[in-house]
């Protein structure tokens, strides 16, 4: 379905997926080399359009473009990448802080006692996790596959795939809030 205007502001407000695939196909290709100019790493550039595009279908009854979805969409991006590279620059001096302090602070057994203690906590929250979060989870943060990877593998839609990762990651991070800036570091990417 051919989309045109101002029309397709309205239709995404809706929650019109003809007019959200559109809007999809026509900028992404774009969105991703933009936002590839700023972090200069192409999975990151992938995830943040694919944030991008995930929050205006999940808010989409709150979009306000200001008239012009192109522009709203290449903002959007900016800001996003903008935010990736404060979190990676604030990421990358907690694991300086951590290597330099940590190391002289603890003993090898103590520090593997702690990591045994929070893969026991992860495995828990993990166990907790809705099946097919669960499972999403695992193959995006443990081996390592793409939105897409993963959406071919299960057989669902790439927009399915980043709906369960967003919920997996915000349960994950309310059932280890005591571990959070180590969970931040092993499983969110910045």
């Amino acid at each position: 379905m051919e989309i045109t205007g101002s029309t397709i502001i309205e239709l995404l407000r809706e929650g019109n997926e003809s007019a959200f695939e559109q809007v999809f196909k026509e900028y992404y290709k774009r969105l991703h080399a933009y936002g590839y100019t700023f972090v200069r790493d192409d999975e990151a550039a992938e995830e943040i359009v694919q944030n991008v595009f995930c929050r205006i279908w999940e808010k989409k009854d709150q979009l306000n473009t200001g008239g012009s979805i192109k522009s709203y969409l290449y903002r959007a991006v900016h800001n996003e990448s903008l935010n990736y590279l404060k979190h990676h620059k604030v990421r990358a001096k907690y694991e300086q802080y951590y290597t330099g302090h940590m190391s002289e602070e603890y003993d090898y057994s103590s520090r593997k006692m702690e990591t045994s203690e929070l893969e026991g906590h992860i495995q828990k929250a993990m166990s907790e996790l809705p099946a097919q979060c669960r499972i999403i989870f695992h193959l995006s943060r443990f081996e390592h596959l793409k939105y897409q990877q993963i959406a071919d593998q299960l057989g669902i839609s790439v927009k399915t795939v980043e709906n369960q990762m967003g919920k997996a990651l915000k349960l994950m991070r309310l059932k280890l809030v005591e571990f959070l800036p180590v969970f931040l570091l092993l499983f969110w990417r910045f």
